[in-house]
C-alpha cells in the first residue's frame, strides 16, 4: 500500500482564479441542465402514459380497474422505479386531461417537478388558474411549499387589484408592471395582531417578520429601511417603510394607516415621494412610487382622490386576521377535537402524502 504525499501548492499563476471560477460556473450550469433534462423526460413520459390511458379508455371502453392492473404490471416489471402506483397513474391521466397539448407540456409544464404539477391539479379547478400559477412558479422558482401557500392566499385573485393612477402618471410599460406589482388586499395574518393594532405596532411586527413581509409584497421588492429619516426645510420627517423595486428600478414608499382611507392621506404620501425623488433617488432610478396601506377604503372616494394626484400612488387594504364567515365561526371544531384528529392521523399523514404525489 502506497501513501500518497500531500501536494504542495504555490501561488496560482496569473488568471487561474478567474478560470477556476468560470469552470465552476460551467459545471453548475451543466448540472442544472442535466437535472432539467431528466425532469423534462419524466414529465413527458407521465403525460404520454396519461394520454394513452385516456385514449384507450375512450376507444376500448376500459374501466378504472385497468389502472390498478397496469400499476401492478409496471411495478412488477420496473421494481426499482417509483411513481407507478395506481394513484399516481390516475394523476397522469388527469395531467393529460388538464393539459391536452403536447407542445404546452414540453415548453411550460415540463419546467416544473411532478410534485408541483400534482399540486396544481389538486388545488385548482380551471385551466386559466393552473396556467397562471404554473407560469409564476417557473418565473420565481417557487418551492412546492411556496406554491401551496401562494394558492391558499389567493395570490392570483389579489395580484394587480390595488387602485392606482399608474396609467396616468407612469410611462408604459412601467405603468403595467407597477400595477401588477401591487395587490389588494395584503394579508398580514402572520403577525399575530388584532384589528385594533396601531400603525407603529404593525410596522414593527412587519420588520420583525421581514421575510414573510417581502414574500407577501411579491417578487422584486428589496427592504431599505423603517422610519427612514428625511430632512426638509430644517424639519425632520420619517417614512414608515422604504423599499426598492428591482424590476421597476425605483424606490417604493409604503405608508400604513390603521384606519379607513381619507383623501388627505395622499398629501403626506405625495410629500414623501417628492422628498425621496429629490434627496435619495439617482438619475438612473425611475420615479418613486407610493403604496398606501389602509384598514379599509371607499373605492369611489379613493378613485376621486387618485384622479388628479400628480404622484404615482396605489391604494390597498390590509388584513391582519383572515375573516371567517359567521356560519363557519359557529361550526369550528374545538381544540380538543383538533388534537384528537391530529393524534389519530399523525402516523398516516406522511405515508399518504408520499403515495399521493410520489417522487420519481
Amino acid at each position: 500500500m502506497t501513501t500518497q504525499l500531500p501536494i504542495s501548492f504555490t501561488l496560482p499563476p496569473s488568471g487561474y482564479t478567474e478560470w477556476l471560477a468560470e469552470l465552476k460556473t460551467r459545471i453548475h450550469s451543466a448540472q442544472q441542465r442535466a437535472a432539467l433534462a431528466v425532469n423534462r423526460e419524466l414529465i413527458l413520459l407521465y403525460w404520454q402514459i396519461g394520454r394513452d390511458i385516456l385514449d384507450r379508455q375512450a376507444r376500448e371502453g376500459w374501466g378504472t380497474k385497468v389502472i390498478e392492473r397496469l400499476a401492478h404490471d409496471l411495478r412488477t416489471d420496473f421494481p426499482d422505479m417509483k411513481g407507478f402506483s395506481s394513484r399516481n397513474l390516475k394523476y397522469m391521466r388527469t395531467f393529460a386531461e388538464a393539459w391536452p397539448e403536447s407542445e404546452f407540456v414540453q415548453q411550460a409544464a415540463a419546467q416544473l417537478p411532478w410534485f408541483h404539477l400534482c399540486t396544481l391539479i389538486d388545488k385548482l379547478k380551471t385551466r386559466e388558474e393552473r396556467n397562471w400559477y404554473l407560469a409564476k412558479a417557473v418565473e420565481h422558482n417557487w418551492s412546492r411549499n411556496i406554491l401551496v401557500m401562494q394558492i391558499e392566499i389567493n395570490a392570483r385573485g389579489r395580484s394587480g387589484q390595488a387602485m392606482s393612477n399608474f396609467d396616468l402618471r407612469l410611462p408604459k410599460p412601467q405603468s403595467d408592471l407597477a400595477r401588477e406589482s401591487l395587490k389588494d388586499p395584503y394579508r398580514f395574518d402572520f403577525l399575530d395582531l388584532t384589528d385594533e393594532s396601531q400603525e407603529r405596532e404593525i410596522e414593527s411586527a412587519l420588520v420583525q417578520h421581514i421575510t414573510r413581509f417581502l414574500l407577501e409584497l411579491g417578487e422584486g421588492f428589496a427592504f431599505v429601511g423603517r422610519q427612514v429619516h428625511l430632512e426638509v426645510g430644517d424639519e425632520d420627517f420619517f417614512i414608515d417603510l422604504l423599499f426598492y423595486h428591482l424590476k421597476l428600478h425605483c424606490y417604493v414608499v409604503i405608508e400604513l394607516k390603521a384606519e379607513k382611507f381619507k383623501p388627505d392621506h395622499l398629501g403626506q404620501l405625495g410629500f414623501y415621494l417628492t422628498a425621496v425623488d429629490t434627496q435619495v433617488k439617482s438619475e438612473q432610478d425611475a420615479s418613486t412610487i407610493g403604496l398606501l396601506l389602509c384598514k379599509s377604503k371607499n373605492k369611489v372616494v379613493a378613485e376621486y382622490a387618485l384622479r388628479d394626484n400628480t404622484k404615482p400612488i396605489g391604494i390597498a387594504e390590509y388584513r391582519l386576521i383572515a375573516a371567517l364567515p359567521e356560519e363557519l365561526q359557529t361550526s369550528l371544531p374545538s381544540i380538543e377535537q383538533i388534537e384528537q384528529e391530529l393524534s389519530k392521523n399523525a402516523d398516516n399523514g406522511l405515508e399518504d402524502e408520499c403515495d399521493r404525489i410520489p417522487l420519481p
